[in-house]
């Protein structure tokens, strides 16, 4: 079982930085791919990013590309998403999530364990 707690989200305007964090429970936290999805109002939730256990593979939604960057610190049991030049459609409740072992799954239905979410609102 992994607990998961987002933190860090807030009011940002477009073209600045924001960076999140996700604490998580447990001795297990290595061991899990780590992820960071998104709900806006009336959509589905969406993927973000996703990184592997050892923090070595990857993989981010080509509308964040270039822009986010997702890291975690296995010794702290954290992991984290900088957001840099967010845009106005970046705004959604930020959820981070937790799957077993190394995959490269990016569909919400494949992650077992969920952050409450953390708003962020990007200004124009």
């Amino acid at each position: 079982q992994v607990q998961l707690v987002e933190s860090g989200g807030g009011l940002v305007q477009a073209g600045g930085s924001l960076r999140l964090s996700c604490g998580a429970s447990g001795r297990t936290f290595t061991y899990h791919t780590m992820a960071w999805f998104r709900q806006s109002p009336g959509k589905e939730r969406e993927f973000v990013a996703r990184i592997s256990m050892g923090g070595g593979s990857t993989t981010y939604a080509d509308s964040v590309k270039g822009r986010f960057t997702i890291s975690r610190d296995n010794a702290k049991n954290t992991m984290t998403l900088q957001i840099n030049s967010p845009k106005p459609e970046d705004t959604a409740v930020y959820y981070c999530a937790a799957k077993p072992g190394n995959t490269r799954a990016t569909r919400v239905e494949e992650y077992d364990y969920w952050g409450q979410g953390t708003q962020v609102t990007v200004s124009s």
